[in-house]
């Protein structure tokens, strides 16, 4: 932990060191300046592990992420908050733009879905990130599957914060998994460092969304350089947010998937019959009187209802109206369209 605190920007350092010396002590034995700050680190960090009851997953154990060991950059240390099994079934990493629209997401949504009724045991890996990242979060939760958030700072905070009551209810099944320590603000440099991981860790990965430049195109290369399997959802020719995944499957560099089976058949993964999740019903038993009043309203209308006519149909004032809506929204019971618009989900 004090080679990774003195070396924390520098993990092919840290294990070309051990490469070196055979060892985390004798390669701290050769350390000079800095490395007494980086020791007094470690500690303050293991006090705050005890305190929080975080997971130390330790690149020499058994319980590393197995994928990710494979990767020469892997990190040494990484902190893990939930219910994290990284060796146990099928890692499918979905990530995308940030500006997604909402073909995207539904798109996300959608195959979340589709895989967890195709596929026992499978895990959705992403970064919390607006967009495609917690779309596949959120379906991964709705379809009761598990889920894993890599994020880019420690886990003495959630970025971006309004998505922490994702990331809180990620802890039962799956949960939070980091290479950084307490204190790490989310800085640019760190969410591409970042996605190394979220590559590394899977079996498949899934570009959703993405444009000519952007975060997903760097886990796409870095799934090529780690020999992953490599998956772009095409788009139309003039649309912004197609054109990275266009240019990956013009280049051969990712399959083109337009539906769970795609996936299940290029992987070659056998397909079963996954009972249907009953969260969704546990999820409409604990509504109270005025979302129960409101999701009703929600499913007689197709297109979708606008707030104002929620308000007035409901019998309900604006603030109460919204609040319920935003509840329902954050546990995948309604889903809010441009214009104030809103739908029932399922």
């Amino acid at each position: 932990m004090a080679l990774c605190a003195l070396h924390m920007n520098s993990v092919r350092r840290i294990h070309l060191l051990l490469d070196h010396y055979g060892s985390a002590r004798e390669a701290w034995k050769h350390e000079g300046e800095g490395a007494n700050a980086a020791l007094q680190k470690a500690y303050k960090e293991l006090d705050f592990i005890h305190q929080h009851q975080i997971a130390i997953f330790d690149y020499t154990h058994s319980d590393y992420p197995d994928r990710l060991r494979q990767c020469p950059d892997a990190p040494l240390i990484l902190y893990g908050k939930g219910n994290i099994h990284p060796n146990q079934g099928k890692f499918i990493s979905i990530v995308g733009t940030r500006a997604a629209s909402e073909r995207g997401k539904e798109f996300t949504r959608q195959l979340v879905l589709d895989l967890a009724q195709k596929m026992s045991n499978v895990t959705i890996v992403s970064g919390l990130a607006f967009g495609v990242d917690v779309a596949a979060h959120r379906a991964a939760l709705e379809a009761g599957i598990s889920t894993i958030i890599v994020p880019a700072h420690g886990l003495d905070r959630i970025y971006p914060p309004l998505h922490r009551q994702v990331a809180v209810d990620a802890l039962e099944n799956g949960g939070i998994l980091t290479e950084y320590m307490s204190g790490t603000e989310p800085e640019r440099f760190n969410f591409v460092a970042r996605n190394r991981i979220i590559a590394g860790m899977a079996d498949a990965i899934v570009v959703v969304e993405s444009r000519a430049k952007g975060g997903s195109l760097i886990t796409a290369q870095m799934a090529c350089d780690y020999d992953r399997s490599l998956f772009a959802v095409p788009g139309r020719p003039n649309d912004l947010n197609s054109r990275g995944c266009n240019e990956l499957i013009r280049n051969q560099k990712a399959a083109l998937i337009e539906s769970a089976d795609d996936l299940v058949l290029q992987m070659q993964w056998e397909e079963e019959s996954v009972p249907v999740q009953t969260k969704m019903a546990d999820l409409l038993v604990d509504l109270n009187e005025d979302e129960k009043r409101l999701l009703q309203i929600l499913r007689t209308a197709e297109d979708g209802v606008h707030i104002n006519s929620l308000v007035m149909e409901a019998g309900l004032d604006y603030a109460s109206t919204a609040s319920s809506l935003m509840m329902m929204e954050m546990n995948g019971l309604v889903k809010s369209l441009p214009g104030g618009m809103y739908r029932s989900v399922g």
